[in-house]
C-alpha cells in the first residue's frame, strides 16, 4: 500500500465519487440514490467555501477513499462545542473492495489520513462526528486515538431524516502518535470495505 492524496476534481471525480457515494454501504455519507449530478453539485459547493476541502486518497495511484478537511469554526459543529485553536475536522469514506478484503487496509488508510492531518504543525486536535449508529467507523476511530466526547445532535445529512446523532470525538497528536506501534506491531482485524 502506497498512499497519496490529491485535491478532488468535482467533474473529473464525479464518476468514482458517485459510484461510491450512492451504495449501500455508505449510507451514512447521506447520499444514497443520488445521481451523478449531485456529486459534481455537492464537491463543487465543497470546493468554494474556503473552510472545507475534499481530497481523494489514492492507492498506488488508484482511487481508495475520499478524505475532507474542514475548519469546525465554520461549520455546524461550532454551534455544539468549544472549538480550540488547532483544531481540524475530517469526514472519511473508503471505497468498497473490488477483490478479495486486504487485511487492514482500512487502518491503514486512516493511519495514512491522520498522518496527512497532522503534517500541517498548526494542526493540534482532529474532530469527528459520526453518525452515533455507525459503529464500525467508532471502533476504527478509538484505534487511532480518537477519544469520544459525547453524542450531539446535527443538522441532517441525510435528506430524509430530521437531524443528525453525531458522536463527537477528538484525537491529539500525541493520542495518535501513542496508537502507532501497537498497531504496526500487531497483526489488524480490518479489512477494506469493513469500517466506513
Amino acid at each position: 500500500m502506497s498512499f497519496t492524496f490529491r485535491t478532488v476534481d468535482p467533474v473529473a471525480d464525479a464518476p468514482v465519487l458517485h459510484s461510491w457515494v450512492s451504495q449501500e454501504y455508505a449510507r451514512f455519507w447521506g447520499m444514497v440514490g443520488c445521481a451523478e449530478q449531485d456529486v459534481v453539485e455537492e464537491y463543487s459547493k465543497i470546493a468554494a467555501t474556503g473552510h472545507h476541502q475534499a481530497f481523494l486518497g489514492l492507492d498506488d495511484g488508484v482511487p481508495a477513499f475520499l478524505m475532507e478537511r474542514y475548519r469546525p469554526e465554520s461549520s455546524p459543529l461550532a454551534d455544539v462545542y468549544d472549538v480550540q485553536p488547532g483544531d481540524i475536522g475530517m469526514h472519511l469514506l473508503v471505497s468498497p473492495p473490488s477483490g478479495d478484503p486486504q487485511p487492514g487496509f482500512t487502518t491503514a488508510v486512516m493511519q495514512a489520513v491522520m498522518q496527512e492531518l497532522f503534517q500541517d504543525p498548526e494542526t493540534l486536535r482532529v474532530v469527528v462526528e459520526p453518525d452515533a449508529r455507525n459503529h464500525k467507523i467508532h471502533a476504527l476511530n478509538q484505534k487511532v486515538g480518537f477519544r469520544p466526547h459525547g453524542v450531539v445532535t446535527l443538522p441532517a445529512v441525510d435528506p430524509s431524516e430530521d437531524h443528525k446523532q453525531g458522536l463527537l470525538s477528538f484525537c491529539t497528536r500525541e493520542d495518535f502518535l501513542a496508537t502507532l506501534t501497537p498497531i504496526l506491531a500487531a497483526p489488524a482485524a480490518a479489512t477494506r470495505g469493513e469500517d466506513q
